[in-house]
C-alpha cells in the first residue's frame, strides 16, 4: 500500500546521486550490510565500572578506532560481521555506561543543566523518564525514508514558539507510555519486521533520551538502519556517543543567526552548537539536512544556512520545507510574533529554490 501513497520512495533509488550520498544506509536498509550498532557489539573493550567517567572517554577514544578499522573491513567487503561474535564487555556497553554517568549531571544537549536525572531531577527538556508517545510507520518523510519507523519522544531542550508537536515537545512531555530499553528495543524490532526502512528517533527532541536509546541496541536482534532526527543541539558528549550508532542524520537547521534562535526557539549560542554537529555528522555518514524556510526570515536564516551548507556539507541531500505553519505561541500572540504570523509565499518558497541551485545543492530529490 506504501509504494501506491508514496511511488516516490522507490523511484528516488533510481537517482545515482541520491544512491550514492546515501550509500551506506542504502546498504543497510537493504540487509546488505549490518548496522553500525551491530558492528559496536563486535569491539572489545576493557574498562572497569569503578573507573572516572576521564577514563572511561580516554578507552571509548581508543574503542572508536578499533570501530573505525572493523567497519571500513566491513564496508569494502573483507569482513564478514556474521562471522564474528559479539563480545562483552564491547563498545555498545561502554557507550550506555558512559551515558548513564552524564545522566548523573546531565549534559546531553549544549544548555548542559547538570541536573541529576537518576534522582528524578528535571532539567530544561521536562523529561522525568523516557517517555513514547507514539510510534508508527511514516509516509510523510522524504521519499528515501518511507516507510520510516518513527518513534515520538515526550520532552525538548528547544522552545520553538512555533511548534507543531508542541503537545509533546513543551506541554505534556511525560504523558507517554514510559519505557525501559527492553520495551524500546521491543518497538523497533516490531516496526523493522512489519516493514520500517529504518528506526527515526525523534520527538520533541531524542537528545535527552541517549542513554535508554543507546541501551535498547543491546536487545535489538534485527538489523536496521539507525536515524537520527534532531535540532543537533547535542553536546560534543553525546556526538561522541552517538558517532558510531547512528547510520543517518535527519538534523533541523533552522536559524542563520543567535538572534532569530534566541527569540523563536528560546536557546543561546545557536549557529556555533548546530554547525558543529553538522559538520561532524556529515564526515561521519549520511545526511538528509532539512530547512524550514520561515516567512520573512529568507535574507537571515534561509540564504545563511544553504550558504553554509553548500561550502560545509556539499554532500548532504537537502530538503526545503514549505511545511512552516503559524502554531502554537505564534496563534497565540501573532502580534509579539508577527514576523512569522504567516505562512512563507510562493515567492519566498521560489526565491529559496531559485539559491539553492545557484549554489548546486541537491535538494528536489527529496523535497
Amino acid at each position: 500500500m506504501w509504494d501506491i501513497l508514496r511511488p516516490d520512495a522507490i523511484s528516488v533509488w533510481k537517482d545515482p546521486v541520491v544512491k550514492e550520498r546515501l550509500g551506506w544506509y542504502y546498504r543497510v536498509m537493504k540487509d546488505d550490510m549490518p548496522a553500525k550498532f551491530m558492528i559496536c557489539k563486535k569491539v572489545e573493550v576493557d574498562y572497569d565500572e569503578e573507573s572516572d567517567l576521564d577514563d572511561l572517554w580516554k578507552i571509548h577514544e581508543k574503542a572508536s578506532k578499533t570501530f573505525d578499522e572493523l567497519f571500513n573491513a566491513v564496508r569494502n567487503g573483507k569482513i564478514n560481521l556474521e562471522r564474528l561474535d559479539d563480545v562483552q564487555p564491547n563498545l555498545l556497553d561502554l557507550k550506555v555506561e558512559i551515558a548513564y554517568r552524564i545522566l548523573e549531571s546531565c549534559e546531553f544537549c549544549e544548555r548542559r543543566c547538570g541536573v541529576n536525572r537518576l534522582k528524578g531531577e528535571v532539567g530544561v527538556c521536562l523529561v522525568k523518564r523516557t517517555n513514547v508517545h507514539s510510534y508508527f510507520h511514516h509516509y510523510g518523510e522524504e521519499a528515501p525514508l518511507v516507510p520510516s519507523g518513527t518513534i515520538f519522544y515526550g520532552g525538548c531542550n528547544f522552545k520553538c514558539v512555533f511548534c507543531q508537536n508542541h503537545d509533546i515537545s513543551q506541554e505534556y512531555p511525560n504523558d507517554g507510555d514510559v519505557v525501559d530499553a527492553k520495551r524500546l528495543a521491543e518497538i523497533q524490532r516490531e516496526l523493522r519486521l512489519t516493514g520500517a526502512r529504518n528506526i527515526n528517533h525523534v520527538g520533541g527532541d531524542p537528545t535527552p533520551n541517549v542513554h535508554v536509546i543507546l541501551e535498547s541496541f543491546r536487545y535489538l536482534d534485527v538489523n536496521v538502519p539507525q536515524l537520527w532526527n534532531s535540532n543537533m543541539y547535542c553536546s560534543v558528549e553525546t556526538m561522541k556517543l552517538l558517532r558510531e550508532v547512528i547510520d543517518i542524520w535527519l538534523p533541523d537547521f533552522k536559524y542563520g543567526n543567535d538572534r532569530c534562535a534566541e527569540r523563536l526557539s528560546k536557546v543561546k549560542n545557536y549557529w556555533e552548537v548546530v554547525t558543529r554537529n553538522l559538520k561532524w555528522a556529515c564526515e561521519w555518514g549520511d545526511v538528509i539536512i532539512r530547512h524550514l524556510v520561515l516567512p520573512n526570515h529568507l535574507e537571515c536564516c534561509t540564504k545563511p544556512v544553504l550558504k553554509w551548507i553548500s561550502k560545509n556539507c556539499p554532500k548532504a541531500l537537502v530538503n526545503i520545507m514549505e511545511q512552516y505553519r503559524p502554531l502554537f505561541k505564534v496563534l497565540k500572540y501573532p502580534e509579539k510574533y508577527k514576523d512569522v504570523a504567516r505562512r512563507p509565499t510562493a515567492e519566498e518558497m521560489e526565491k529559496a529554490y531559485e539559491y539553492a541551485r545557484e549554489l548546486g545543492i541537491v535538494y528536489e530529490q527529496v523535497s
